[in-house]
Order: C-alpha cells, then sequence, then structure tokens
C-alpha cells in the first residue's frame, strides 16, 4: 500500500516514516512540504493513503482535498483536537494528534487495512466538497442530483447543497454510468432516486425524484432514457 506523507515540518515528516516503518505492508513513496508539492506529487505517485497534516502555510489539508478530483484514504495529522473533531465530522479514515502516539497509530493501520482501496479508473464513490468554511467527504450514492452553474457543481445531497469546484462535464467522467445519467445539458441525476417519471406533451419527459426536485429530460437524451428505463 502507497503512502504519502505530507506535512511543511521536515522533523515531523521524518518521524511519520519512521513510525511507518512497523508497518512492511506500507510502502512510503514520497513526501511534500505543502499543498502545492502534495498535489502535484499526489497525480504523479497516485497514493492509496495520505498522512495529512491540516494546518499548513499557503493552505490547509483541507484546501488540497479540495483540488483533487479523487482523494485517496486520508489520516489527519494535528496538533490540534478542534481540527481533529473537524476530520471526524468530514468522515476522514482517522486522525493522529500529535506528538503521535505508537499504540494510536497502530488503532489507525488497522482501519487502514480493512478500508478497501479506490482503483485508480474505477467511478468515484466519494468526493471531497469544501463550501466556504465547510467541508464534507459525499457518498456518490447519496447525491440525487448534480447541476452545473458554470465551471462549478451543485449536488443536491440530504437537505445540504453544497457547491464543487469541477465542472459538470469532467465529474461526468469518473460517475457509474449504471447510477447517473444526463437528463439535460445542466443535470445528472441519481437512477436510483427517480420517485416517478411523467410523459407530456409530445412525448417528453419530467423525472421527479426523491425529495425533490422534477427534472426535465431533454430531447435528445429521451430516447437514451426510454432505453435505460423500458419506457
Amino acid at each position: 500500500m502507497k503512502a504519502l506523507i505530507v506535512d511543511d515540518e521536515p522533523l515531523a515528516r521524518r518521524e511519520m516514516r519512521r513510525m511507518l516503518q512497523d508497518y512492511p505492508w506500507i510502502h512510503v513513496v514520497g513526501e511534500a512540504g505543502n499543498i502545492d508539492e502534495a498535489a502535484r506529487e499526489i497525480e504523479s505517485l497516485v497514493p492509496d493513503v495520505l498522512f495529512l497534516d491540516i494546518q499548513m502555510p499557503g493552505g490547509s489539508g483541507f484546501d488540497l482535498l479540495d483540488r483533487l478530483l479523487h482523494a485517496p484514504r486520508v489520516v489527519f495529522t494535528t496538533a490540534y483536537d478542534a481540527h481533529a473533531v473537524h476530520a471526524f465530522e468530514i468522515n476522514a479514515l482517522d486522525y493522529l494528534l500529535k506528538p503521535i502516539d505508537p499504540e494510536r497509530l497502530a488503532t489507525t493501520m488497522g482501519r487502514l487495512l480493512n478500508t478497501p482501496a479506490l482503483e485508480p479508473g474505477r467511478a468515484l464513490e466519494r468526493i471531497f466538497v469544501k463550501d466556504g468554511p465547510r467541508c464534507w467527504f459525499v457518498p456518490l450514492r447519496e447525491v440525487r442530483l448534480l447541476t452545473s452553474e458554470g465551471n462549478y457543481v451543485r449536488l443536491s445531497w440530504g437537505n445540504q447543497q453544497p457547491l464543487l469546484g469541477r465542472a459538470l462535464a469532467s465529474l461526468e467522467q469518473r460517475l457509474n454510468p449504471q447510477k447517473f445519467f444526463r437528463a439535460n445539458r445542466r443535470q445528472i441525476i441519481n437512477l436510483d432516486f427517480i420517485k416517478n417519471v411523467q410523459i407530456g406533451l409530445g412525448g417528453r419527459l419530467r423525472v421527479e425524484l426523491r425529495d425533490g426536485p422534477e427534472v426535465e429530460i431533454s430531447r435528445r437524451q429521451t430516447r437514451l432514457f426510454r432505453e435505460r428505463a423500458s419506457l
């Protein structure tokens, strides 16, 4: 399992690398001292897990995740309890308070072993969203609608509607085509959330999603939708 250590303190990176030597199934493939360097290393090395400091000069660990379409599994490392609580609120794999306790690290590594990795090229299963001061790891199976807003995407997820800093077209390429359908130029729907389908004049289709809203299927996509839904 490939790991990348991201921390602006060289001593902290060295200590993390030393502690990970007790786990031969972990291969530290690189280090980074800031989020720009980390983003390049993640793209190049494709690690399975990040040991990620939260508070760094030039941008936080949350800012780094916001730049990635697919975030590896994340173990936050921080010296601040408040950050640790926030890490759990956004459903990170785990957090480690500095100085890192070896027994606490062992618990983390157990969780890591029991959490399946997302293979590169597979459809996305979750995505990190940073919308203002709020952050989430959003399970895409719970997103009923994705709506384009210029170069951003609005996710309809439960009672939340966070804004993702990605274009809809780039995100669509990584969605599971068995679950998500492009309804029109601006919207992609989760087929599992369809409540009912209304057929209007001229055969135009409107889909009502559980928890709303209604979405119109474009003429261009109507034939494809009929084939998928056997209408």
